[in-house]
């Protein structure tokens, strides 16, 4: 029969002295007590780690140590599983690490399982009637509510085979992990085996890799190449999150890795002190968090002394979910939606755990105004990657955000955000702008009815300008030119305001002039069309005009908003016509000649140097000429 494997482990949880290990002896062969002291002791210390055959499929399983003294180690062990064979001796019945096991698994967010109702040769069928009752009563409002009581003795085999039966039926129910995240493994045991190096294992929370892959060990920062693979003690090309897996990387050494440390790949982690979670309290009696509470903290396989800041009040009570801020001894890796537990100093008890949200670079200030309710949507959104891929992007810096961007926020491969964004787009929840960056729909609309509040201010101080200047819109609206230019395309599309060249108006806007202004505009056109390429200075029009120098500015202004005019220098214009016809001259000449030079130039437009060289320097500027060093024009890039 061929065995296929699935990313899938399962792991044992209960008090002390229960028959875990035995159990999973029974089930796989394998002895998980792997230490001397355990062996001499009789109990489980450490984490231990097995392959299970059920028919054609191989899981891994873990068995943690039950004692009060390795709780630590047995949440370590229980965060990466999938399932749970929660075990409970038949003689004894709950006891106390049954409850703090049941609630650690619970906080993991670990939600299928079986239980395992242990040593029934050891106690008559009432005892086990009884121990099955109890039981059955413990777990109601828990994920094993609805799970199988399996009466089994290690010893005997008795019921054995109606364990192995649901164990199977459990694992066929369960869908693998995806693999399509980013590669991250929290490493459970570090050794060295002699011609190969140092070995890492643990099981990968998320993603997959495979022989030949960069990797990066965090806290240290350590880069290494994966040379081997094993997984479930198979040697093989590829890992996959949810394996009980073992990687020989080199150039590590292992005197420098501990657990808790991180392999991951570049770019995407990095360690923190920092981080926002959700917390939900065990209903404990008189269990009660202050602020500034001391607590151990552990995620993955990682364990903390960390400060508990809470976002809200002075003190959470059982029962309560609170956001909370950690600041932790050290900085460990970890990303958005782990699960973490948090325990007492002292007395050392579990006092909940919960979510994590994000890791962060420093306090938050709950007193700022808009930092609760942020935290709050931060919170609700991260639960869904869709949802956080939104929430990133609608919370961006600087308005929008690239998809590379996102993928390092959000901790996921750019493919995945992608069709997140894809999503988002075709609901209409974000927007794309023409730079290649993503902004919220919510953003896009405040933002332009910013721009378009601007622009009728515009209209109502300056009737007669047919509209604002885009640069000094855009630097009055303090928008980076990526989102600018996207929200104009925006305003564009849905025909709220018009685009003349370097202009915006309201779509609806007509320039309205007074009857004065319309005279002034009519003279000063005149007066340039007698004097086409010699024209007046603004001081002789406010001369023929009657009126000050800033009010001829200002109509000047006017007219090159308009079109009419062109400045060419600080005090001279040009008829639009007369530019347009001197460019036809230019051109001619070139063509016919191939070469320019000022003084012919100047005698093409019968004018004075004067206003020839201002002239050309603005054709050079624009591109329609192209000045030598010997200052001949040939033509420009732009030239037609």
């Amino acid at each position: 029969m061929e065995l296929t494997q699935k990313n899938i482990t399962l792991g044992t949880a209960g008090h002390i002295d229960h028959g875990k290990t035995a159990l999973i002896k029974c089930l796989t062969g394998c002895d998980t007590d792997r230490l001397k002291a355990e062996k001499e002791r009789g109990m489980s210390i450490d984490l231990g780690f097995a392959p299970c055959r059920l028919a054609d499929l191989e899981v891994g399983i873990v068995d943690v140590p039950g004692h009060e003294n390795f709780i630590k180690t047995m949440v370590a062990g229980a965060s990466g599983i999938d399932a749970a064979i929660f075990v409970v001796a038949a003689d004894d019945g709950v006891m106390p690490q049954t409850r703090e096991h049941l609630d650690i698994l619970r906080l993991l967010g670990v939600s299928h399982g079986l239980v395992a109702l242990t040593k029934v040769d050891c106690v008559s069928a009432d005892r086990v009637a009884e121990a099955t009752t109890e039981v059955r009563a413990y777990v109601q409002g828990t994920f094993l509510a609805e799970a199988p009581i399996l009466p089994v003795s290690s010893i005997t085999g008795q019921g054995f085979g109606e364990f192995y039966d649901a164990l199977k039926a459990l694992v066929i129910s369960l869908e693998p992990k995806q693999t399509e995240g980013i590669f991250r493994l929290p490493v459970e045991r570090t050794f060295s085996i002699k011609g190969y190096g140092t070995v890492v294992s643990g099981i990968p929370v998320s993603g997959s890799a495979r022989i030949g892959d960069k990797v990066m060990l965090f806290p240290s920062e350590t880069p290494g190449r994966i040379k081997a693979i094993q997984v479930y003690q198979k040697t093989g090309e590829t890992v996959q999150c949810g394996q009980c897996a073992a990687l020989n990387v080199s150039p590590w050494d292992q005197k420098t890795i501990a657990r808790g440390d991180v392999v991951t790949v570049k770019g995407f982690f990095k360690s923190s002190q920092w981080y926002l979670c959700q917390l939900s309290l065990l209903t404990l009696e008189n269990l009660q968090l202050k602020n500034g509470a001391s607590v151990k903290f552990h995620t993955g396989t990682s364990e903390a002394v960390g400060t508990v800041f809470l976002m809200e009040g002075a003190r959470a009570y059982a029962g309560q979910d609170r956001l909370i801020q950690v600041k932790l001894s050290h900085a460990l890796v970890a990303g958005p939606a782990d699960r973490f537990i948090l325990r007492s100093m002292s007395p050392v008890r579990t006092l909940g755990g919960g979510m994590i949200v994000e890791a962060l670079d420093r306090k938050l200030r709950r007193s700022h105004a808009g930092v609760l309710a942020d935290a709050q949507q931060r919170a609700q959104a991260v639960r869904h990657p869709r949802d956080f891929v939104e929430y990133c992007i609608r919370v961006a810096q600087d308005y929008a955000v690239s998809a590379k961007h996102l993928a390092l926020r959000v901790k996921m491969p750019i493919a995945q955000v992608l069709a997140h964004i894809d999503d988002l787009l075709s609901d209409s929840r974000i927007i794309a702008l023409d730079s290649g960056l993503f902004m919220h729909s919510d953003t896009a609309q405040a933002l332009g009815k910013q721009l378009l509040d601007r622009i009728d201010a515009h209209h109502q101080q300056e009737p007669a300008s047919p509209g604002i200047d885009m640069e000094l819109l855009q630097r009055a609206a303090e928008l980076p030119k990526a989102v600018f230019q996207g929200l104009i395309t925006m305003l564009e599309s849905q025909q709220k305001i018009a685009h003349t060249e370097s202009r915006l108006a309201l779509a609806a806007h007509q320039t309205s002039f007074d009857p004065v202004q319309a005279e002034q505009f009519r003279t000063i056109e005149a007066l340039f069309q007698q004097a086409m390429f010699k024209p007046p200075k603004p001081q002789d029009l406010s001369t023929r005009l009657g009126i000050a120098p800033h009010e001829t500015q200002k109509l000047l202004t006017l007219l090159v908003e308009h079109g009419r005019l062109v400045r060419i220098d600080r005090d001279m214009y040009f008829l639009t016509q007369a530019i347009a016809q001197a460019r036809t001259l230019i051109a001619d000449h070139l063509k016919q000649e191939g070469r320019l030079e000022s003084v012919q130039f100047k005698y093409l437009l019968n004018t004075t140097r004067k206003f020839a060289i201002p002239l050309l320097d603005y054709f050079d500027k624009i591109g329609v000429t192209r000045r030598a060093p010997d200052n001949t024009r040939y033509a420009g890039p732009n030239q037609k």
